[in-house]
């Protein structure tokens, strides 16, 4: 009998996982006709959330606090690539427009890596001479976030005196937008267009979060560091008992996480055409709604989270005005705390 009800219980939880995943593809599907270009652009978008709430969802599991500063290590990750774009490139003959139809030159591709290795250095800095000692210390986790806390804000001010409190345009050139029709024959003989309009930055956008996810699938599946940093998220007590270094584990986590957030940053500033010190903060609750919506600790459903994030925000300017983006994801977070904690994906001891 006990065997029977578990066996009955695994069935209606499957049922509901594929329940819950058949009613978002209904949405998916009827929020598509009546918007197709947003939807799109959306899922382009999204896809820069979904790296930040990959990097939230990592430090975690490994860590388990919220990391509330990452928001802000998204928006250090975008000044300092403008430092390098608008200061310390033209200096040494370093200078390109748009190539092709992308409104960015090449020298964005040399800044990106730049970028990265300060952001993860930044980040391996923050962690040796903060966390680390308040983990050694014994201290809260609570306490532990409240910190990364100020240390947002301090990164914040520190930006702001270094370039100001207002926005900053980025130097880019105007392209027109691709234009990509459909026309879905129907039973009736008769045809539904679409014709959607893709921005070539976003584009970019989107191949480059794809070409991350997989790398970070691959690294977690088929390297001995991605294996030990699963079993370290699992227990890392256990971890550190069978012999893995928890310690390099945990400069693994912090760097893969800052080296997305400093990609993202940088590529939504590149798609908005502009800088702003709370950028990275405006953009915090979406991730940790992404994050809350795909399940904790879960860096595949962070990923799902973020694409849905950035679909909802971007198709509710159809009724709303966009000013009003981080209160539909802010809603949508208390909607998932409200009706399912755990999360799409989550464990049920999430």
């Amino acid at each position: 009998m006990i065997g029977q009800g578990i066996g009955v219980r695994a069935r209606s939880a499957a049922l509901g996982e594929w329940g819950w995943a058949g009613a978002l593809a209904l949405l998916c599907v009827v929020v598509f006709v009546a918007a197709p270009s947003k939807v799109v652009n959306g899922i382009l978008l999204g896809s820069m959330i979904a790296l930040g709430a990959i990097g939230i969802t990592l430090i975690y599991s490994i860590l388990r606090f919220a990391h509330i500063a990452h928001g802000d290590y998204m928006t250090l990750g975008a000044y300092i690539s403008f430092f390098l774009l608008t200061v310390v490139f033209p200096a040494i003959g370093i200078v390109g427009t748009g190539f092709g139809p992308f409104t960015f030159g090449y020298p964005l591709l040399i800044a990106l890596p730049i970028t990265v290795v300060v952001c993860c250095a930044f980040a391996l800095a923050i962690d040796n001479s903060v966390y680390q000692r308040l983990r050694e210390r014994g201290t809260g986790l609570i306490t532990i976030a409240m910190v990364s806390l100020g240390i947002a804000i301090a990164l914040r001010g520190a930006i702001q005196m270094l370039w100001g409190t207002g926005p900053i345009r980025l130097p880019r050139e105007t392209r027109s937008f691709y234009h990509i029709d459909f026309e879905i024959a129907l039973p009736t003989g008769g045809a539904l267009p679409f014709d959607i309009r893709v921005p070539p930055d976003n584009i970019f956008l989107g191949l480059t979060a794809v070409v991350l996810v997989g790398a970070l699938y691959l690294f977690l599946n088929r390297t001995r560091t991605g294996k030990a940093m699963r079993a370290t998220a699992d227990n890392i007590d256990l971890a550190r008992i069978t012999g893995i270094d928890t310690t390099r584990i945990v400069h693994w986590t912090w760097a893969i996480a800052a080296a997305y957030a400093a990609i993202a940053g940088t590529l939504i500033a590149v798609a908005r055409a502009q800088l702003h010190p709370n950028a990275g903060w405006a953009t915090l609750i979406p991730m940790f709604a992404a994050v809350l919506l795909g399940g904790i600790g879960k860096p595949w459903g962070a990923l799902v989270g973020g694409l849905l994030i950035g679909v909802s925000m971007e198709v509710s300017t159809e009724w709303v005005s966009p000013a009003y983006k981080p209160a539909v994801s802010f809603a949508i977070m208390l909607v998932v705390l409200l009706v399912r904690p755990r999360g799409l994906f989550g464990d049920r001891d999430a």
